[in-house]
């Protein structure tokens, strides 16, 4: 059986999502308490992951939108924010 792709009629829209900065705050802390010798946190580096891969997806987000938006990305104004 061959099935046909379901596409959405809008695309979909990433705005703001505080969950994730908030879980880049936990990864930043885990990092913290990890470096200052806490015992209960013996995978604090794994902080150090979690908050790169979020931020390289936010900041994508961020970039595709832009292009999508204005046809191109101003790497000035993306570098002085």
């Amino acid at each position: 059986m061959v099935g046909t792709a379901v596409r959405p009629e809008k695309p979909v829209k990433l705005g703001y999502q505080p969950a994730l900065d908030g879980l880049r705050a936990v990864a930043v802390s885990a990092v913290l308490l990890f470096h200052l010798g806490v015992p209960w946190l013996p995978g604090g580096y794994l902080g150090v992951s979690v908050f790169f891969t979020l931020s390289g997806f936010l900041i994508t987000t961020i970039l595709i939108r832009e292009k999508v938006v204005t046809g191109g990305i101003d790497t000035r104004a993306f570098y002085t924010r």
